[in-house]
């Protein structure tokens, strides 16, 4: 048992790749997607900060570093698949917790037993810190698809991940982070070349319009 088993594993995470079985012009490794989580996470958690919101920095990066480490594993599941039920994705939510809360027994120093249960468990809770990941993690879900869909690949289900992500990320439409989101940088993202000739903005229009209903 030590600490070197859990280095060991950092490096596996580069191999587990996102979106598993499907063609993409550009593969994003789970180790790739938690740096990317994290800067965004940095920069949403500078705009609340701003506002005037006390950001428990520590926490903010903690969370969004190791949020999807139990990936290691169950590897990833695409998101329609991870959500198509309540009950799948409570079990999925259980093995993870279980496989993870065993590997920091078995291999995790006694002594730092305790710190890597708290960092390592689910991070997306009903903090500002919790809320910054799961927008975070969702923008670069949506950029991983946006990305995938300029390129031009035909694969139906990077629509379907950027829907899914664009309207998880309007539920959290009250934070001044998300504001500054749908109002800088989305149509930065939708002027991309070649986008108007795709479904994005007329889908992007749809959610908008849909939540704007809901608000009503």
């Amino acid at each position: 048992m030590g600490i070197h088993q859990y280095f060991r594993s950092l490096s596996d995470l580069e191999n587990i790749y996102r979106c598993p079985g499907k063609f993409k012009y550009q593969e994003h490794s789970v180790a790739e997607h938690s740096f990317k989580v994290t800067q965004v996470a940095q920069f949403l958690g500078n705009v609340e900060e701003q506002a005037g919101q006390a950001v428990n920095w520590r926490a903010l990066y903690e969370k969004a570093l190791n949020h999807d480490y139990p990936e290691l594993f169950i590897g990833d599941i695409k998101t329609p698949v991870k959500y198509a039920t309540s009950e799948l994705r409570e079990m999925l939510s259980e093995v993870e917790e279980t496989m993870t809360r065993n590997f920091i027994d078995n291999e995790i120093p006694t002594e730092f037993q305790a710190i890597y249960h708290v960092l390592l468990k689910e991070g997306k809770d009903d903090t500002l810190e919790g809320r910054i990941l799961a927008v975070a993690d969702k923008v670069d879900l949506l950029y991983e698809s946006f990305g995938e869909i300029q390129k031009g690949n035909p694969e139906p289900t990077f629509t379907k991940i950027y829907s899914e992500a664009l309207e998880t990320i309007y539920q959290f439409r009250e934070m001044n982070c998300v504001q500054y989101f749908l109002r800088e940088i989305l149509p930065d993202l939708l002027a991309e070349k070649g986008i108007e000739k795709t479904d994005l903005p007329a889908l992007t229009t749809e959610i908008k319009a849909r939540v704007l209903k809901e608000d009503n």
